[in-house]
């Protein structure tokens, strides 16, 4: 699946942005939310959530990159997402937190940075309806993919196996920063479920079907995976 990140889109248009992408074939909204405090930058909130909301009918996957993460659950679960994503090391208790997301009626998944262990992942599978992996170190669009996500997506891939062999609920797992169509192919192969595309998509002007192009040969190059990890843009 493929979700358009709105932190590359073109922020004076947002709710128009929104649309194109859906209507181009996008399966999820990807949504950027930093404080200027875990991440070094400042993005947008709940009311600007709410206000896309009414744009789009696909799932809104909401990237939670703040600290402290809590108080924010019921403010975006109100303003319409439907997946909400936080990192380990934002909540004073991780296991509580999954829980409130789930409460609130989203989905709840953990985010693991470049340098997070996996190991944060023990003891709270049973929590999980997701799990992002970033490409590269949150804060900023338009980088370039750290090569070692490679091996993450396959460790953690064995690990949502194993859990689902056992009986546990699947788990999607989900790729953000540096997705593009020449490392895609790798990603799907090494296990992602969903990758999350910014500069990919929106860097493309939507004439002609713009959005709609890109998206297609994303979806054909995943379909394709290559024999040779590809980190550069």
């Amino acid at each position: 699946m493929l979700a358009p990140s709105l932190l590359s889109a073109d922020f004076s248009r947002l709710g128009e942005e929104a649309r194109a992408v859906e209507h181009a074939g996008a399966d999820w909204l990807h949504f950027d939310v930093m404080d200027n405090h875990y991440v070094p930058n400042l993005t947008v909130g709940p009311m600007v959530c709410q206000a896309v909301r009414r744009h789009v009918h696909m799932p809104i996957d909401v990237h939670l990159m703040v600290e402290p993460v809590d108080a924010l659950l019921p403010l975006f679960a109100a303003a319409g997402a439907n997946l909400l994503t936080f990192h380990p090391e934002a909540s004073r208790h991780v296991d509580r937190t999954l829980s409130t997301i789930r409460e609130l009626g989203c989905k709840a998944g953990l985010v693991l940075n470049p340098a997070t262990p996996v190991s944060w992942l023990d003891h709270v599978m049973d929590r999980l309806d997701l799990i992002l992996l970033m490409g590269v170190n949150p804060g900023f669009g338009g980088q370039t993919l750290i090569a070692s996500i490679f091996d993450k997506l396959r460790a953690v891939r064995a690990r949502i196996d194993a859990h689902q062999a056992t009986g546990g609920a699947p788990i999607l797992l989900e790729v953000d920063g540096g997705v593009h169509a020449g490392n895609i192919g790798q990603l799907a192969e090494c296990g992602a479920d969903v990758c999350v595309v910014g500069n990919a998509v929106f860097s493309a002007p939507d004439a002609d079907g713009g959005y709609q192009t890109v998206l297609r040969t994303l979806r054909n190059a995943a379909a394709t995976p290559c024999t040779t990890p590809q980190a550069s843009r």
